[in-house]
């Protein structure tokens, strides 16, 4: 459990942290603090940057990380009020005029085929700002048919020609957090079959102990061992594991290195670092590389909360 000194110091910073730090590490909601995320810090900042026609960026999905998707993305993440207007109001907007012929949702509706690892971004986002269960039924059936022979979730697998037999980490990650946002939510169209997929992509996961080639046995890549924050569709083992541990995957051995890797880049104040952002536009500026991060640092210690020694 985090130090009092560490909850006082992200209890002192963005109200937004602020908020995940009561309600996720001491166990208290408190809904006048999460009212407080629309008018101030970051998630102010993020409504303020709304455009006219109802969107952030020029759409669904342009330019990256300044579009509708990744703004509302990170929008649910900050734990901004599910009933938020705005917010809703996109949604709606993304799912009513951004709907492909196969189902998901599409920066290019006329194009097909749609991208399983922006539809699991989408199911969580719009699950968690009330999405009716009727308009999510499309995405919820697109991504069941995209489940990999091995398990997990690949955006190549339905692309014409394709032949993909191994899941991607990306995708597997957005489309594990998407369907934990759905249940939550407590629709229930094709509930079990998610739970399945769910946990299928989650032993995908752990199959490469969360950072690890299946074939090998070597690091896929090294940024895996990064803690970012945002992450957008990147994958991370700090991601990896907080995907898990909100789907209430239970402990398991094979998350221990990635675990150990989490403990050994805690300071000696007991905070966290990011690694360097993904580069692009964005609407708040990113973290800094060597300064201790509120955002990390709270969801390292949402992990280890899940998953102590």
């Amino acid at each position: 459990m985090a130090t009092s000194t560490v909850v006082d110091w992200l209890l002192a910073g963005d109200v937004a942290v602020g908020y995940l730090t009561t309600r996720d590490l001491l166990g208290r909601d408190d809904p006048d603090l999460q009212a407080r995320i629309a008018t101030e810090g970051v998630g102010a900042a993020l409504l303020a940057a709304r455009g006219p026609d109802g969107h952030w960026g020029r759409g669904f999905y342009q330019p990256k990380w300044t579009s509708s998707h990744y703004t509302l993305l990170q929008l649910s993440q900050i734990g901004l009020s599910p009933l938020e207007p705005a917010a809703r109001e996109t949604v709606g907007l993304v799912l009513d005029g951004c709907k492909a012929d196969d189902g998901g949702v599409s920066p290019s509706p006329r194009a097909k085929p749609s991208d399983a690892c922006i539809n699991g971004m989408a199911l969580g986002y719009a699950s968690w700002f009330g999405a009716a269960e009727e308009q999510l039924r499309s995405v919820v059936d697109l991504l069941l048919r995209e489940v990999v022979a091995d398990g997990g979730f690949n955006c190549r697998h339905n692309r014409p020609g394709a032949s993909v037999t191994h899941s991607s980490v990306h995708t597997t990650v957005c489309v594990i957090e998407g369907i934990t946002g759905y249940l939550r939510s407590g629709a229930r169209y094709r509930a079990d079959e998610l739970e399945r997929a769910r946990s299928s992509a989650a032993e995908f996961l752990l199959r490469h102990r969360l950072l690890r080639s299946e074939r090998t046995g070597e690091v896929i890549r090294a940024e895996f061992a990064g803690l970012h924050y945002p992450s957008r569709w990147h994958y991370d083992i700090l991601r990896g594991l907080d995907s898990l541990a909100a789907a209430s995957i239970p402990r398991d051995e094979r998350m221990d290195e990635a675990l150990s890797i989490l403990r050994g880049r805690r300071r000696a104040d007991g905070r966290w670092t990011p690694n360097r952002a993904y580069p692009g536009l964005t609407h708040v500026p990113n973290e800094r590389v060597g300064v201790p991060s509120p955002w990390v640092t709270l969801i390292a210690e949402r992990v280890l909360l899940a998953y102590p020694h």
